[in-house]
């Protein structure tokens, strides 16, 4: 079979793989990224959906990741306001295992490292923020601050459509096989047996980042640490649209955060584990997790309430901390020049995978001979040049009045700017097609598949809709079917 040849080949379809494919593909360089799954189907699909600074990493006196990281939220903030969106969050005092003191001074140097910031700046508890105390046991003492939350796997595949826009090729259902160094090159073969040259490879495996350089011939040693992270949904345990950070008598914390409408997520666990197929939660995360909010919410849970759970593997760099809490959440850029560049992607986190993708290009740029510029730091995701997300909605509403306000409301949120491109021409609930559920109608699902690289009823309903949490089983099984018809394999 003929080879074709490529600047860069990616390893990989989570949030790092992508925002490199993205600003690859905006500095000219011929892109493929293969992912063997589905975009942001493993650990980019199971973060805690926040875009933040990482307030605790202060303790751990990891201030560049933390400035580095609150500038990454001030952009993303304005390149994506339909699925990003600026969150209050409040951190309980009572009954605290770090001093007021502590706590008010890391606030403070959390505002100051995230420098001009159009999100509010932190503050104490006041007696008049009843909605924010009224669901705690003691809500008398504490603190409010901002960060945003994020739907991390249409993130994930807004990076990829920008980067099919300008030109890059993305392949999902598609791993590689082997690859070798031949003659100032890399040539690689697919699981669909097509062999491709590229100049440069980018092993952004993941969990994986590390099984990865075997398969490419190359013997290093693992600098990967797997910490497995879990989250469950319960029934909403409060009102509004804060979320709360809550202190542990383990020295972590854990996130209450309201989940689509009707739900409360709560996370994260830090444990270590051998292997990414071991991204499962297990019954004492769930018991933890439960326990980590009753000792602060009057709102008592137990594992009986979880309506459902995700897990993800963080492939932390080992740095040699002790605990897993305590390994960092920067990355690391490893590069090699012994013939064509690899360069192995380690670590990182949702917020700064933009950041981690110009420093790639940076770090692959002399040894490619390209000059790399900066060209996403202020650059929109597809959908998001929107001025005002409330004003963005009515007009939605206006405009197509039979989506109704929960769907209108979905759509505008997870399309943007782009439900124009998909509704176009579209005057009424008929000529949207056969409904498949949920409200999901064939227009849409066309789209998915078509525009987003979704194959499958579970890449619709686990990441790119969020729609499979309000189905029954039976109604799951329905979707399945309906989308099995429309899209044979």
């Amino acid at each position: 079979m003929t080879a074709v040849t490529y600047d860069l080949l990616i390893i990989g379809g989570g949030i790092n793989g992508c925002a490199i494919a993205r600003e690859a593909s905006l500095l000219g360089l011929k892109v493929l990224l293969v992912e063997r799954d589905d975009l942001a189907g493993h650990t980019s699909s199971a973060s805690t959906k926040l875009i933040h600074g990482g307030l605790r990493y202060l303790e751990y006196y990891d201030f560049k990741l933390v400035a580095e990281a609150l500038r990454e939220r001030e952009r993303l903030v304005k390149a994506a306001p339909h699925i990003i969106r600026p969150m209050r969050f409040v951190l309980p005092q009572e009954n605290a295992v770090r001093p007021w003191w502590m706590v008010r001074l890391g606030l403070y140097l959390y505002d100051f490292l995230g420098g001009r910031m159009t999100l509010p700046r932190s503050r104490g508890l006041r007696k008049s923020d009843t909605l924010y105390s009224a669901p705690l046991k003691g809500g008398k003492s504490g603190f409010v601050y901002s960060d945003a939350f994020v739907d991390d796997s249409r993130l994930t595949v807004l990076n990829a459509m920008d980067a099919a826009d300008n030109g890059a090729e993305i392949l999902v259902g598609t791993s590689l096989e082997s690859a070798r160094r031949e003659g100032g090159i890399w040539r690689a073969t697919l699981s669909d047996w097509r062999t491709v040259e590229t100049r440069a490879i980018v092993n952004a495996a993941g969990p994986w980042v590390h099984q990865m350089l075997g398969s490419l011939g190359v013997n290093a040693k693992s600098n990967v640490r797997l910490v497995k992270g879990s989250h469950i949904v319960v029934p909403k345990m409060f009102e509004g649209t804060h979320s709360y950070i809550l202190q542990q008598p383990d020295r972590r914390i854990v996130f209450a955060i309201p989940y689509q409408g009707a739900f409360t997520e709560i996370g994260t666990t830090d444990i270590p584990v051998d292997a990414p197929e071991d991204a499962k939660i297990d019954d004492a995360e769930i018991a933890y997790l439960c326990e980590a909010v009753n000792r602060h919410f009057v709102k008592q849970i137990t594992p009986a309430d979880v309506t459902s759970t995700w897990s993800g593997v963080r492939p932390l760099y080992d740095d040699g901390a002790s605990e897993a809490k305590a390994v960092t959440r920067d990355y690391v850029l490893e590069l090699d020049t012994n013939g064509p560049p690899l360069l192995s992607v380690f670590g990182g986190k949702i917020t700064t995978a933009r950041h981690l993708a110009e420093e790639a290009m940076e770090k692959l740029s002399p040894a490619m001979g390209f000059k790399a510029h900066p060209v996403t730091r202020a650059r929109v995701f597809p959908g998001g040049a929107i001025a005002e997300f409330g004003l963005f909605l009515t007009q939605v509403q206006q405009t197509w009045p039979f989506l109704g306000t929960a769907r209108s409301t979905r759509m505008a949120h997870a399309y943007g700017q782009m439900i124009a491109d998909m509704l176009e021409g579209i005057t009424d609930e008929a000529a949207m097609g056969a409904d498949l559920g949920g409200g999901l109608t064939e227009i849409e699902a066309r789209w998915l598949h078509d525009r987003e690289w979704a194959r499958t009823a579970d890449d619709v309903l686990k990441r790119r809709t969020k729609l499979g949490l309000h189905l029954s089983p039976d109604e799951r099984v329905a979707f399945e079917s309906r989308w099995t018809a429309l899209f044979p394999a």
